[in-house]
């Protein structure tokens, strides 16, 4: 399917590259499909405190004492998180997620950016000022952006995340096979839908320093978010970065996996978390 996809999109922006835009920009803002509720992670979900609010269904647990932000990534859900909620329960924390509008049980339409700031904004009001923040994949912008304009935070923890904006752009041609013709013309698409043509939005939303401490969490294989993302947090947060590399975990068996989990809260404890492998050299 997508070859077909990406031999269609090629075809058509041979002869009108505004046109390939406008359809891949289709396929760029949906989700093909929910993250289902694991097995696995129904316990954690059934103990949650759920309210929606505006649409968005939230969830919360514990006691409401040293809340902490759990932020997930596309076609995924705040269940994900199922691991750090156990762990940071039984150390006396109070997680706090949300499934994002179009994703888990919240209905749609799909938010920009700046729809989630908003969101984390709503449960900063509710359950803040946040002990820390995890996010996710594309979680990570969301939640560095909310806590740039704001959202106050101790730590953040960012897993296999996105850091520059046009990588979200970049990332999606590649993996059709489209040049840089409906590229172009997918950013305009982007620009004018969700930013009214705000050709600024690739620099506003990419990653800028905080006032905050991060550790960046990477698997050296994703093959969803390229571990030169990682490269991008570490040089803008500069000497407030960590970083702790993974191997064989992939994009999404990290966020599961003991020992990133146990790390990550590790962090946002307090813990001095050791300089780890510098990506540039």
């Amino acid at each position: 399917m997508k070859k077909l996809v990406s031999a269609g999109l090629s075809t058509v922006g041979l002869f009108s590259p505004p046109l390939a835009g406008r359809l891949t920009f289709e396929l760029w803002r949906r989700p093909l499909a929910r993250g289902r509720l694991r097995e696995s992670e129904r316990a954690i979900h059934a103990a949650a405190r759920v309210e929606v609010v505006d649409g968005t269904v939230t969830y919360a647990w514990g006691d409401g004492r040293r809340p902490i932000l759990l932020v997930h990534g596309w076609r995924s859900r705040a269940s994900r998180y199922a691991g750090f909620v156990a762990r940071l329960l039984d150390l006396g924390y109070s997680p706090v997620s949300y499934d994002a509008p179009g994703h888990g049980d919240s209905p749609g339409p799909i938010v920009s950016i700046l729809g989630h700031q908003r969101i984390i904004r709503g449960l900063a009001d509710r359950h803040g000022p946040f002990e820390g923040v995890v996010a996710h994949s594309l979680g990570v912008p969301f939640a560095l952006y909310a806590v740039r304009e704001g959202v106050a935070a101790r730590r953040l923890v960012t897993i296999s995340g996105v850091a520059e904006f046009g990588y979200l752009a970049d990332a999606f041609c590649h993996e059709l096979g489209l040049g840089p013709k409906v590229n172009r013309a997918l950013r305009r698409n982007i620009e004018r839908r969700y930013f009214d043509g705000d050709d600024r939005i690739w620099t506003r939303f990419s990653v800028a320093a905080g006032d905050l401490d991060l550790l960046v969490i990477h698997n050296d294989e994703d093959d969803v978010v390229t571990p030169q993302q990682a490269r991008a947090l570490l040089t803008a947060y500069g000497p407030r970065a960590r970083f702790r590399s993974t191997s064989g975990l992939g994009h999404s068996r990290i966020l599961t996996d003991p020992d990133v989990i146990a790390e990550a809260v590790a962090f946002l404890q307090g813990s001095d978390v050791p300089e780890g492998l510098d990506l540039s050299a």
